[in-house]
């Protein structure tokens, strides 16, 4: 997926898409444990997903205690 598409989440929904990535990933890395997983390239974009969430996520915290800081 684009960055951008994170970029344009609210917060609660960037929430429960790193929870719904956490557990697909989770997921896909038991698949290749087994030997069942059909496109081995899913555990990368997944990985990769999760990452994007993440940052997005920790630059709104950012952005929320700059914020806070420049109104005290």
């Amino acid at each position: 997926m684009k960055s951008s598409r994170f970029r344009d989440m609210p917060e609660d929904e960037l929430h429960r898409e790193e929870q719904d990535l956490t557990r697909r990933l989770f997921d896909l890395r038991c698949q290749l444990a087994v030997g069942r997983v059909e496109n081995p390239q899913r555990i990368r974009a997944a990985r990769r997903d999760l990452a994007r969430v993440k940052t997005r996520l920790r630059s709104l915290e950012l952005e929320r205690a700059a914020a806070g800081k420049a109104g005290a």
